[in-house]
């Protein structure tokens, strides 16, 4: 890793659209000796909000980020902004949650190990004991929170415990076929992400592609979403398709949408570990 990459920062700002903004913010850096490297915008005309999401650096290589935030407070207040700063070498915190099958995990852990996936696994959370051997093998924490309709909530809380025991900042739900609560979904808003089986919207239920195979589907996919209420609407990530002919069975299509999950999920928390994704209503901004 280079020292450039090390002595960069992200940051990410939405805020309703105004004129003057981007020449505020930058105005701001480049007054702190600060060296703009990447910076995206995006100005949504139908909710009337601004997004942009900007890499810096100091000039000399080093500086105060925490004087740094406390001085843009005044671009803060005077454009409403909602402003976070990152470190780009700083790993975020993320829990992995899984079930029975494991396609997604070990994608996500050949990814980390490679380096495409700056994060640190806090734990692998699992309702099941199949893919505890895949956990201890790489020396992660391992939790088992068996649900059952009794249990459900009580396991609910003991994870929001063991995420803020951890900080925690991004939930991975990497094929956790379990539904979560309301009250759950709630207080995991904007940090969780789930894969969802097919190409969302259709097809749901327990066996999508089965569902595609008896409609004679040309494509299936899978879409990366966050985790709502509403089960399996949230707004949308990433998606990834791959087209099939006429001689796959179900099985074969079953294999084809392993693939597709994996591409979908990785993408997709690879965007949100780099905070490129944004929270714009019931959609996302992701700048790629």
């Amino acid at each position: 890793m280079s020292q450039d990459l090390l002595d960069q920062y992200v940051l990410k700002i939405s805020c309703p659209a105004a004129s003057g903004i981007v020449a505020a913010v930058s105005g701001y850096l480049a007054g702190n000796n600060c060296f703009i490297s990447e910076m995206s915008q995006y100005d949504d005309e139908i909710t009337g909000r601004f997004f942009t999401r900007i890499v810096f650096r100091f000039n000399d290589g080093h500086g105060d980020l925490e004087q740094l935030k406390q001085g843009f407070s005044e671009v803060t207040e005077k454009f409403s902004l909602n402003a976070k700063f990152y470190e780009k070498k700083k790993p975020m915190k993320v829990m992995i949650m899984v079930s029975k099958f494991d396609h997604c995990l070990l994608n996500l852990l050949y990814r980390y190990h490679k380096g495409e996936l700056s994060f640190e696994i806090t734990a692998i959370v699992s309702n099941h004991l199949d893919l505890r051997a895949i956990a201890e093998r790489e020396g992660i924490r391992f939790i088992y929170l068996p649900v059952t309709k009794d249990t459900k909530q009580q396991q609910e809380e003991e994870l929001l415990r063991i995420i803020d025991e951890t900080n925690t900042e991004l939930v991975i739900l990497a094929r956790y076929m379990q539904i979560l609560s309301n009250s759950l979904c709630t207080q995991l808003a904007g940090r969780a992400i789930n894969i969802h089986h097919s190409f969302l919207p259709g097809f749901k239920g327990a066996k999508p592609y089965h569902q595609a195979f008896d409609r004679g589907v040309k494509l299936i996919g899978a879409t990366a979403h966050f985790v709502t209420s509403d089960l399996d609407e949230g707004p949308i990530i990433e998606q990834a398709v791959q087209r099939v002919d006429h001689d796959f069975l179900a099985d074969d299509l079953v294999a084809v949408g392993r693939d597709t999950e994996t591409i979908a999920l990785s993408k997709a928390v690879k965007y949100f570990v780099e905070h490129r994704v944004f929270m714009n209503d019931n959609r996302t901004v992701v700048f790629k």
